[in-house]
């Protein structure tokens, strides 16, 4: 019998070439191993507000929730070039082959009355213009205030004022079965209101394309389409409990499995963002898994908490204290389920917070406290330290010590915000850390950009994908 395959695709793919008919779908995901995640069946129940009112189901009312928050969602346009490699080169053409502008659609949350809007960072990504459409009518045109890969969110910020905003709920305490409504604007139809049940929290559905990847979605059954990404998932109140990032489908439109970002993550990153212009968060140092049939303690703990799978250099806390296999029952007290309970509550965190760990060891309990460290193995903030360089069109920074284990190498510079220049025409991705340029490692990022300007001819590059690993790549500059 032939497996049918689902697709893991982010919701705001709606994409329309402007000048040219090129067309391309951006960050969609074959996720076959995954179909039986998204076939559970969930029997719809009465949402606990209306059971205590013993009001009946059909006499639910959406109109106040739709109406708080329908205003605060905007309509975001953003237009990008696209390089197309040809198949042969000319010394007439580009040897890296057309560049085409394409333009590309999606939703944002507007979260401060002087006009700071959350959205999807794969909405916005290497956008070279960002237009903010608010009410069908008012354009204005957006800042990156900041940007989250790990987690898909970025920050945009608008001149204005006086702005309707919507109010943030706790994700922490929305249930499964209870009510909500997604709004945004699928297939460019603005204000689009839909609503659903939530299905389930801590998904973890492997789509978020970075190294250190923060996943635990609330899964709704309340319709969302392409279009529909960075838009709002609210509860009856009209409050926001999360972002709306994907939708698992065959088709690449709604079957019934969607997405968001959940409020108490959101909440912390845009916080981040607004005061440091970069996520501040904290590490334990560690690579976990879930609690599997084969360890002798999954009946004892009913398979939940996470193994210790591997302590780097990171963390020294975490390397003095914890060993190979101890299992982590809980954190500050709250049990965990598995790895997604794990990531989502170390994303809230910052380094120098100091958590108590419930640790399982050769059938002991006890608690251990862990303090929490930046990607350098400090418990300062981070500070951004990129370089730009504008013939390049992107910017670059050194990479973090979390990075280095990692990826097992010494020295490394990422490159960041690609735009319109020489990186974008030899489609390196963002996140791309080079090591080598022409056999020579660069000690600085001004080295490496003096490198990358000053080459002609044939250029030689070592590095390493976010997505595909090690690579040697080979360019040709005039």
């Amino acid at each position: 019998m032939k497996k049918s395959t689902l697709i893991v695709i982010v919701a705001g793919l709606f994409v329309t070439a402007v000048a040219s008919s090129y067309f391309f779908s951006r960050m969609m995901v074959e996720n076959s191993e995954k179909t039986t995640a998204f076939t559970e069946q969930y029997e719809q129940p009465v949402n606990p507000i209306l059971r205590a009112a013993n009001q009946d189901v059909s006499d639910i009312n959406f109109i106040s929730a739709s109406k708080k928050s329908t205003p605060t969602v905007v309509f975001i346009k953003t237009e990008s070039q696209v390089q197309r490699r040809s198949s042969f080169w000319f010394f007439d053409f580009d040897p890296f082959g057309s560049i085409g502008k394409v333009a590309s659609t999606g939703s944002g949350v507007i979260i401060s009355e002087d006009g700071y809007i959350v959205t999807n960072h794969h909405v916005i990504q290497n956008a070279d213009k960002i237009e903010v459409v608010i009410g069908g009518k008012r354009t204005y045109d957006a800042k990156v205030i900041g940007e989250a890969p790990s987690s898909d969110l970025a920050l945009l910020k608008i001149d204005a004022a006086n702005l309707p905003f919507i109010e943030v709920a706790n994700s922490d305490e929305v249930e499964i079965g209870e009510w909500v409504l997604a709004v945004g604007n699928p297939f460019n139809l603005n204000s689009t209101v839909t609503a659903g049940i939530v299905s389930a929290k801590g998904r973890n559905i492997n789509i978020v394309r970075n190294e250190f990847p923060i996943e635990s979605f609330i899964q709704t059954d309340a319709a969302i389409n392409p279009g529909n990404s960075g838009g709002a998932l609210v509860n009856l109140e009209g409050k926001l409990i999360g972002v709306n990032t994907a939708i698992a489908s065959k088709t690449g439109s709604y079957v019934g499995y969607g997405f968001a970002i959940p409020s108490n993550i959101v909440t912390k990153i845009v916080h981040d963002l607004r005061e440091f212009g970069e996520i501040q968060r904290g590490f334990d140092g560690l690579r976990v898994g879930n609690v599997t049939e084969s360890s002798e303690y999954f009946d004892e703990l009913n398979g939940n908490g996470v193994v210790v799978k591997d302590i780097g250099n990171l963390n020294e806390s975490s390397r003095s204290y914890l060993k190979l296999e101890d299992i982590i029952v809980s954190i500050d007290g709250k049990p965990l389920s598995g790895v997604q309970d794990y990531n989502e509550m170390l994303a809230r965190r910052r380094p120098g917070d100091k958590l108590r760990y419930e640790i399982l060891r050769d059938g002991d309990r006890f608690n251990q406290s862990i303090t929490l460290v930046n990607q350098d193995g400090g418990t300062g903030r981070v500070i951004k330290r990129t370089i730009r360089s504008e013939s390049l069109g992107a910017e670059f920074e050194r990479i973090s010590k979390l990075e280095m284990d990692r990826y097992d190498i010494q020295d490394g510079f990422k490159v960041l915000n690609i735009g319109p220049g020489r990186i974008r025409s030899m489609n390196l991705e963002e996140g791309f850390i080079f090591t080598e340029v022409n056999r020579k490692a660069p000690e600085s990022a001004e080295e490496l950009i003096d490198l990358l300007e000053s080459s002609r001819g044939q250029i030689r590059i070592e590095g390493i994908s976010p997505t595909r690993g090690r690579q040697m790549l080979s360019f040709f500059s005039y």
